[in-house]
């Protein structure tokens, strides 16, 4: 394919090796973009983000934290962060964690995290608007492959979220997380809900007293 074509080649899958992958990714065009790459197909993501999907993000970030620190299980979150399997695959999701005894494994000073040297994350997490289709379809067989233990889209349209339990490179359709035990998706549903109706922090509030239970 030519340079022209994957310049245009948008928001959308194509075929490219690795090389021309990487030549676009690391272009000053796309210096914002997010990258995925499986099966030698390539996609580039520069969609805006609106006030829905900036919202949802938050609301989702401040859960996880608030139940983390609440129930004690040692986390850490990456935003957008870069996993990578150099010649192979590429992700990078809107939201990635790290839990338990493996949340201090990456050390200070990484910029991409190379798979070949470090496990994938726990959980990955896309927040999706306009992208539904494919976070459900594609990216939900790159995070397999990947070897995350657990895979969610956060429908922002609906305020639902679609979680999965990788297993053997499989999806599992779950209501409870397995990975931050205890946690059940319908609660972070609701608290989605909430948002369009309340500040965030009677969000936060109306969460704590749900984790605390």
């Amino acid at each position: 394919m030519s340079k022209t074509q994957l310049r245009l080649a948008i928001n959308t899958w194509v075929a490219a090796t690795w090389e021309e992958y990487l030549e676009q990714l690391e272009g000053p065009a796309y210096e914002k973009a997010q990258g995925y790459y499986h099966h030698d197909h390539m996609r580039l993501e520069m969609l805006p983000v609106g006030f829905d999907h900036a919202n949802n993000h938050v609301i989702v970030t401040f859960a996880l934290s608030l139940f983390a620190m609440v129930r004690g299980i040692p986390i850490c979150g990456l935003d957008s962060c870069s996993f990578r399997k150099m010649g192979v695959r590429d992700a990078q999701p809107d939201l990635a964690y790290y839990i338990g005894a493996r949340s201090q494994l990456i050390p200070r000073g990484t910029n991409i995290v190379d798979l070949d040297r470090y496990p994938p994350p726990d959980l990955a997490i896309e927040i999706s608007k306009t992208t539904i289709v494919d976070d459900l379809g594609s990216k939900r067989h790159l995070f397999e492959a990947m070897g995350v233990k657990e895979y969610w889209v956060v429908d922002v349209e609906k305020a639902e979220i679609v979680a999965y339990a990788i297993q053997q490179e499989g999806s599992l359709r779950i209501a409870r997380s397995q990975v931050l035990e205890g946690l059940e998706i319908a609660v972070l549903e609701e608290a989605l809900r909430r948002s369009q109706e309340t500040d965030q922090s009677a969000v936060g509030a109306w969460l704590m007293q749900q984790f605390q239970q």
